[in-house]
């Protein structure tokens, strides 16, 4: 009974970090409506940028946030306004322009083999990482320090996303421009740089994800597409554009994975996963978390 409570405190762990992936992912889409297939390719950019950050500067791994963050977020914002805002001017009369999934579908492989051009496929792991194999035992427990950083991280940057949506200004511009951007574009909102913040925030957070995960993960070319799955499996779990509903969502995930390999093969652990996402979309369309206007 023990080790299942291990593993299911340790599921927690691993999937608060799952949900902070998949923040960015869920924003973006309550925003511009429309899914980005090169969420999990920015999170991989996101993991070379904390990585080399962290190796030629000597900083702590979560020190690094203050240099990953900015940098990711002023890519986002440019690789939008440059990439994506001329498509939406072109349809702007299209609520949600199929044509952005097509080209982010291009970012994906542009970034992934840009990647791989430049950095080798070599797998790539911290030197001299002092957060590495570290262990925290509490009673009999024994839980992964990254991993407790990670969901503090994930927490607080679901709060800070949540809070900045609901009490700002430009959280409001945000929300409004989500609901119906005619609407905002004639109270004085530029719909268009809205969603260069959008992604541009989105980015960010999948910029935090990353430095949790360096510490403790490979860094490779195709790391991103393993998340990618999950990170569209927990938008869908937890609700399309439900920022609360992302972390809840990888929770769930996470769970799956560490208790279901105690009671059967740990293939059948994907299985349930992808039925409880099949599932979902049969019974529940808009996700567990997701209502209407959920912001």
């Amino acid at each position: 009974m023990l080790y299942i409570l291990e593993d299911a405190i340790n599921g927690i762990l691993m999937g608060s970090i799952y949900g902070l992936a998949a923040l960015g992912l869920t924003l973006i889409f309550g925003v511009l409506k429309v899914i980005n297939f090169a969420h999990g390719s920015l999170l991989m950019v996101s993991m070379y940028v904390a990585y080399w950050t962290i190796t030629l500067s000597g900083l702590h791994p979560y020190v690094a946030l203050v240099i990953v963050v900015p940098i990711m977020f002023v890519f986002g914002y440019f690789l939008q306004d440059i990439v994506i805002k001329p498509i939406f001017k072109a349809e702007k009369n299209v609520r949600e322009p199929i044509t952005v999934i097509i080209v982010t579908t291009g970012v994906w492989y542009i970034l992934d083999n840009l990647t791989l051009l430049i950095f080798g496929p070599q797998y790539r792991t911290l030197q001299d990482n002092p957060l590495r194999g570290k262990m925290l035992e509490i009673g009999e427990f024994m839980l992964s320090v990254p991993k407790l950083w990670g969901f503090g991280a994930a927490v607080l940057t679901t709060l800070a996303v949540y809070l900045f949506l609901q009490k700002t200004d430009t959280g409001r511009a945000i929300r409004a421009t989500s609901l119906d951007r005619e609407a905002a574009s004639l109270m004085g909102i530029n719909a268009y740089k809205i969603y260069n913040l959008a992604f541009g925030i989105g980015t960010a957070t999948a910029g935090v994800a990353a430095v949790t995960l360096v510490p403790f993960n490979n860094v490779f070319p195709t790391v991103g597409v393993l998340f990618d799955i999950k990170c569209f499996i927990i938008v869908v779990l937890g609700g399309l554009g439900s920022i609360g509903g992302a972390l809840l969502g990888g929770i769930i995930i996470g769970l799956i994975e560490s208790i279901a390999p105690q009671f059967m093969a740990a293939t059948w652990a994907e299985a349930i996963v992808y039925g409880l996402f099949l599932l979902v979309l049969f019974v529940k369309p808009a996700g567990l978390f997701g209502v209407k206007n959920d912001w």
